[in-house]
């Protein structure tokens, strides 16, 4: 949801908030009472809450009486409150994990201070303030240890709730659902024609859970919707930090930045141009065709739409602070994302992807944005055998996954490293394809000439004892000699 409310959204949400008739477990109000220690713990319980509650946010007022709901006024002002020296979002912030978003709001309703605790609901873990899960149960902050069956609920709610089914914006009018959203994109993207009229519009957003309708009226605007086709990112607090991030490096590390830009728009309604801004920036290879110079892209643009398009689906929603990111170097470009793989990287080509984010990769595949089938790891290596360049190298970093593209680098200049992965996956795409690693395709592969057998075999060789491939028939002729991943051969695929 966006932090950008108006005052006019601020009064009616805390006129909306009034009419409840009891406190309930995912709002609180108070008058002046704004202890630091107790504002972190009703963070707590309050975000945990509003998960059991199936609410998008939970809300603390001040300046609201608790029992007759009553605006009084408030002399409670965040902005100027501190803890030491410290002002009080910031040491909240930093005793909270996982880190949550929330915002306080100032605002007069009936010419009277109220302040406006805006918090959002916990995923995936329970929140804790300095170690301590909190809960509210009725309209007492309990501690959640102590509420063993509420505990087990929550749990049970964070495992079946995946991420697109959150509220990026929750209660917004059918006009305001046109305006944060790119419906045309939307339309065009799925090949289907505009609907005249504003009802079919929003069906259709509906049908394919892009919007939701509000149990108090309006829409809720999904994660889905948003990470896909918002206008603007930044109109979504708890997405704005998803956007992609494109850096471009002078050299072959990250002491100077030549250029960055992030997206702003949803990933489908920005992907062309996210593909064509990243191809514009990438270096050219000449090379020699039939006594003719030829310029063409250093990368292939198919590998890196496929490497772009999983980062963007198999990332971590859940991991705060991170989204996707794409950093060019002279010598190769890095393609990472928030969350450690599901699927171990060095079987990345022959494994079916696990995605975190099923709907999302399901609606992208239907736009024609990735695979329909696999993770188009197969392609990538394909399309870099035929360029001739160094195999990609797949990585795991804490919470972080990375694909690498290298530029074109002539094998005498290749180390022993890339050497073994560039046969390795070469098996791997061989196999994949049911065929077999031989000295005929791993000269093709390298670009070999093809009376230089004694070259291939060194290379094949040093596969086999870094353990990376291994024979497919041990006893073959070595003529005969075809050759597997290695996890194809403990499998029993070789005899």
């Amino acid at each position: 949801m966006t932090t950008d409310r108006t005052a006019e959204y601020l009064v009616g949400l805390v006129r909306e908030l009034c009419k409840l008739p009891n406190e309930t477990e995912w709002v609180e109000f108070k008058v002046n009472k704004a202890e630091p220690q107790e504002i972190g713990e009703y963070v707590s319980a309050l975000a945990n809450s509003a998960a059991l509650a199936g609410k998008a946010s939970a809300y603390l007022l001040w300046g609201v009486e608790d029992g007759t709901h009553r605006v009084v006024g408030t002399q409670f002002s965040p902005r100027s409150a501190k803890v030491g020296n410290e002002e009080l979002e910031n040491w909240l912030l930093q005793l909270l994990a996982p880190k949550i978003h929330f915002h306080f709001f100032e605002v007069a309703v009936d010419g009277q201070p109220v302040v406006l605790l805006e918090i959002e609901r916990a995923f995936r873990h329970p929140v804790q303030f300095q170690g301590q899960e909190f809960i509210r149960v009725g309209s007492y902050k309990k501690k959640l240890k102590d509420f063993p069956e509420k505990e087990r609920a929550l749990w049970r709610i964070f495992d079946q709730t995946p991420f697109e089914e959150g509220v990026a914006a929750e209660r917004v009018s059918s006009d305001e659902v046109l305006k944060l959203l790119d419906y045309p994109a939307y339309f065009d993207l799925t090949d289907r024609p505009l609907p005249e009229a504003r009802e079919g519009i929003l069906q259709a957003l509906e049908n394919d859970e892009l919007i939701q309708v509000a149990d108090t009226g309006g829409w809720n605007i999904t994660n889905l919707g948003a990470i896909l086709f918002a206008k603007q990112l930044a109109d979504f607090r708890s997405l704005r930090r998803k956007v992609v991030r494109v850096i471009l490096y002078r050299g072959n590390s990250r002491v100077e930045t030549i250029k960055e830009r992030t997206g702003a728009k949803g990933y489908a309604s920005d992907f062309e141009w996210l593909i064509g801004y990243i191809s514009g920036l990438l270096p050219s290879n000449e090379v020699i065709e039939q006594a003719l110079r030829k310029t063409v892209p250093m990368y292939p643009e198919l590998a890196v739409r496929e490497l772009v398009a999983n980062a963007l689906i198999h990332q971590d929603f859940f991991v705060t602070g991170a989204g996707p990111m794409v950093e060019i170097f002279d010598d190769r470009m890095e393609i990472s994302n928030p969350g450690a793989p599901l699927v171990a990287t060095e079987r990345f080509l022959d494994t079916p992807p696990k995605s975190r984010n099923e709907t999302l990769a399901s609606l992208m595949r239907r736009m024609g944005i990735c695979e329909e089938r696999g993770s188009g790891v197969d392609k990538v290596v394909f399309e870099t055998e035929v360029y001739q360049l160094p195999a990609p190298m797949f990585e795991a970093s804490g919470e972080t996954t990375r694909a690498v593209l290298f530029a074109h680098r002539p094998l005498t200049k290749m180390d022993k490293e890339d050497r073994v992965r560039a046969c390795y996956l070469h098996a791997c795409l061989k196999y994949v394809n049911r065929e077999y690693l031989t000295n005929s395709s791993v000269r093709d592969r390298f670009g070999i000439e093809p009376q230089n057998i004694a070259a291939a075999s060194r290379l094949i060789k040093e596969a086999v004892e870094a353990g990376a491939i291994a024979p497919y028939e041990a006893t073959a002729a070595p003529k005969l000699m075809k050759y597997i991943p290695w996890w194809a051969a403990a499998t029993g695929a070789g005899t």
